[in-house]
């Protein structure tokens, strides 16, 4: 009896523990599932339906949500403002994500040489704007970017650079991405100066000893080493600007340059609460998210035997 007991204990002792990790899980499944994959189960699913009028659209049963398959998706493969919207998203990243990383790059490698000094002032300095929020960034660059309250257009014109508009047509690609260069050089610059600083110090020592300058220690061995680093950063980068809604959405009031549908998300938005159709916003947001993912994915699997050491 006693060594039933005390086997039945035992059994009981081996399998209680190997719960634990599932209790521990369950909040975070729980609010992937309720916040993460219900909604995208319902965007897929408003996708598939549209709203059907009859008659005048009055009355009782006027108004009902039939199911159209994949009509909204056709339709916003074939909206040509969705792909024009797409393309000035592709200027505006072309601008911003090569000189962004590039600044977050030399900023990371400049910290690290040991003879800089005010390095932790420096940090924080370069990292701040990252906190300042993207509709605040966006507004105190608005300002400064208008012609009759600008020092910006002050300098120019005292330099001898007269009638520039930095808010035309022309120009609000470049300060639209120098908004967002503003905020997100600090948040690239620390990740990669996280990576160098995980480097073993004796690389560099043994480096210096053979000889080596600091240029040629940060061309041949520290950029090397943090090339995940940089994926990392590049691939967040683009599908931040993918994204991008909160700059030109709060430069749009300020200048004609801007229309309501000059972003992917802006006419996502623009379908959804200006025209009342969620359907079709429904079905463009999914396309926007299989196109971000699939770049994504696409780019990591690309790059990942020369970041990760992974055979493709």
């Amino acid at each position: 009896m006693s060594s039933a007991v005390t086997a039945g204990g035992r059994a009981r002792r081996r399998t209680a523990p190997t719960r634990v990790p599932y209790a521990f899980l369950t909040p975070a499944v729980i609010f992937f599932v309720l916040f993460l994959l219900l909604p995208i189960g319902y965007t897929v699913y408003l996708s598939l339906r549209r709203e059907h009028v009859s008659g005048l659209g009055l009355g009782a049963g006027a108004r009902k949500e039939i199911f159209v398959g994949l009509a909204n998706y056709r339709a916003a493969l074939h909206d040509s403002e969705l792909w024009r919207s797409a393309g000035r998203v592709l200027v505006y990243g072309g601008l911003l994500v090569p000189t962004m990383l590039a600044l977050a790059l030399l900023f990371a490698l400049l910290l690290d040489v040991p003879r800089t000094r005010w390095r932790r002032f420096s940090r924080v300095a370069i990292f701040l704007p990252y906190a300042v929020p993207a509709v605040i960034a966006s507004l105190l660059w608005g300002f400064l970017y208008l012609p009759s309250v600008s020092p910006i257009q002050w300098v120019l014109e005292k330099v001898g650079v007269h009638d520039v508009d930095l808010l035309s047509s022309t120009t609000i690609y470049f300060s639209l991405a120098n908004i967002a260069l503003w905020g997100g050089v600090g948040f690239n610059m620390i990740v990669m100066y996280t990576a160098l600083r995980a480097v073993p110090r004796e690389i560099y020592e043994s480096a210096r000893i053979d000889g080596a300058s600091e240029v040629q220690i940060a061309l041949r061995i520290k950029i090397p080493l943090i090339t995940p680093a940089l994926i990392m950063t590049g691939v967040f980068s683009t599908i931040a600007t993918l994204q991008v809604f909160s700059e030109p959405t709060t430069l749009r009031p300020l200048t004609n340059s801007l229309s309501t549908t000059w972003t992917p998300l802006m006419k996502i938005y623009q379908d959804a609460f200006a025209r009342d159709d969620i359907y079709s916003a429904a079905a463009t947001s999914i396309v926007l998210a299989g196109i971000t993912l699939v770049f994504s994915f696409g780019f990591l699997r690309l790059l990942q035997a020369r970041a990760f050491g992974q055979e493709r």
